[in-house]
């Protein structure tokens, strides 16, 4: 399984940004499929994740400002970014597990058991 994620950049505050993650070896649709986000200096941290059935879970600070969604003729999972702010400054990770997560199972990194290499975004005033 291989998770190639792209998208990233700087962007002002305000913008926009959109986020892809292109799977091999693991079909979104039937998997569970996180973004996650690391800024310098702190934990990483969930930032939305979308379940097989499409239900989606977003982290309260990015509630009304990103979408998750996927393709499956892509097979891809892309996070939408608009509405950025200086403290969305981080890299993001996708990530995806074999496994139907519960919500308390979504914030912890090892319900995950592969992961892209991470895109920068960089958000400016």
């Amino acid at each position: 399984v291989q998770l190639q994620a792209s998208g990233g950049g700087k962007v002002q505050t305000g913008g926009s940004l959109s986020l892809s993650c292109a799977a091999s070896g693991r079909t979104v649709s039937k998997n569970t499929m996180g973004w996650y986000r690391q800024a310098r200096g702190e934990k990483r941290e969930l930032v939305a994740v979308i379940r097989s059935g499409g239900d989606t879970v977003y982290a309260e600070s990015v509630k009304g400002r990103f979408t998750i969604s996927s393709d499956n003729a892509r097979n891809t999972v892309y996070l939408q970014m608009n509405s950025l702010k200086a403290d969305d400054t981080a890299v993001y990770y996708c990530a995806s597990s074999g496994r139907s997560l519960i919500t308390s199972q979504m914030g912890t990194e090892r319900s995950y058991d592969y992961w892209g290499q991470g895109t920068e975004v960089t958000v400016s005033s």
